[in-house]
């Protein structure tokens, strides 16, 4: 049940575990951005794709595939500019996804659009990190972000600041956050503090678990001492479907938890798969779903064009395209400042922009559980600028 979520750690400490700090010279990923960027001369941009094509581990070559046609889409989609995409394998290692970096620039590329994770990111910033050229990574890895990395994958931070902004304009101000003590519970529960007081809302208590079954069935009546004495009306799940969420939303109404005083609450997507929305301690729940009306339409085209429907990640690879695609017609350059000057961005799960630490910020539905079934009650915002970030 646990096996699913991984550690998340720093890119100079993913790379010396795998022997490769070394190679790649000194250069911290975190440092400094470089320069202004490459200049996109006569409207032609050339992006080195970076997919795990011939990966060992299972699923990575339908993922490449599936990023790489919807890259393909984002630049037909873009008639004002030419977009020559190259890929080079990385074979989902993080050494070869250096190599493949260094190659790319060597051959001219003006931008890097991948790899697909977070420590073969790591790796290829490092790699050219002297080069000019950024890198738009899959990755949802906040700790990589930074330098001459940006991560397009959704973050804990985009749905808390989302569900929390929400939840506070409906009076479920008084929020107790159970999370895992591993890294990646400590950032959910970082993610959700931040929001919290940006909204004008309060973590009246986090109560942290330990990674495994005992440790969650141990923390239900530390979190139902943390409701009750604080006068919570608000408790964020942090965990997701292949963690402690099915427990939690059994164990915690079989414990006595009022799922109309106290409102259920998550950072993951509870509809997928589909059948956590079949348990009973959800129904009524909130968590944050990118917007229906542009995935519904992305998933349209993608499947019109290449006769089979989408990987969930495959919007990734369209947002790349398109992040690039627009930024050149809008600036002719492709340098850190220029990537992180638009208002918004037209992806495939609705408006985006890039961050200037790296980061990403998306427009995001809240949806509710609601006998079984997904139901919109906060449509995703169709611009960015004053959406409460």
């Amino acid at each position: 049940m646990f096996s699913a979520l991984r550690t998340i750690r720093k890119p100079l400490k993913i790379l010396a575990s795998l022997g490769l700090a070394t190679a790649l010279g000194a250069c911290q990923v975190a440092g400094p951005r470089l320069g202004s960027g490459p200049s996109v001369g006569g409207q032609t941009v050339q992006v080195a794709m970076l997919l795990p094509v011939t990966s060992a581990q299972g699923g990575d070559a339908t993922i490449a595939q599936s990023l790489e046609n919807a890259a393909r889409l984002a630049a037909a989609d873009l008639p004002g500019v030419t977009i020559e995409i190259t890929v080079y394998d990385t074979a989902g290692l993080p050494a070869q996804a250096a190599n493949a970096a260094r190659e790319a620039v060597q051959a001219g590329a003006d931008i890097i659009v991948g790899p697909l994770r977070s420590d073969s990111a790591a790796a290829a910033g490092v790699a050219v990190a002297n080069s000019n050229v950024n890198i738009l990574s899959f990755s949802n890895n906040t700790e990589i972000a930074g330098g001459n990395v940006f991560v397009l994958g959704h973050t804990f931070q985009n749905s808390a600041a989302r569900i929390v902004s929400y939840a506070a304009s409906q009076g479920r101000d008084r929020i107790v956050v159970a999370h895992a003590q591993n890294l990646a519970g400590e950032v959910a529960r970082d993610a959700v503090l931040r929001s919290a007081q940006a909204a004008g809302a309060t973590v009246v208590q986090t109560v942290p678990y330990e990674f495994s079954q005992n440790g969650v069935i141990g923390a239900v009546p530390q979190i139902m001492s943390a409701v009750r004495d604080n006068q919570a009306n608000a408790l964020m799940l942090t965990s997701d479907s292949a963690g402690a969420l099915p427990f939690f939303a059994q164990l915690l109404p079989e414990n006595g938890l009022d799922l109309e005083a106290v409102q259920m609450m998550g950072l993951t997507r509870w509809d997928t798969p589909p059948q956590t929305l079949e348990l009973s301690g959800l129904q009524g729940g909130w968590f944050t779903v990118p917007d229906p009306q542009a995935a519904a339409d992305f998933n349209g085209r993608y499947e019109a064009t290449y006769a089979t429907p989408p990987h969930i990640l495959a919007a990734l690879g369209y947002d790349a395209i398109r992040a690039v695609g627009e930024t050149a017609m809008a600036s002719g350059r492709l340098g850190a400042a220029d990537l992180t000057a638009s208002a918004g961005f037209e992806g495939a799960n609705g408006v985006f922009r890039l961050l200037t630490d790296g980061t990403n910020q998306r427009a995001m539905a809240i949806a509710q559980v609601t006998q079984n079934q997904v139901a919109m009650i906060d449509p995703a915002p169709r611009r960015l600028a004053g959406f409460g970030f």
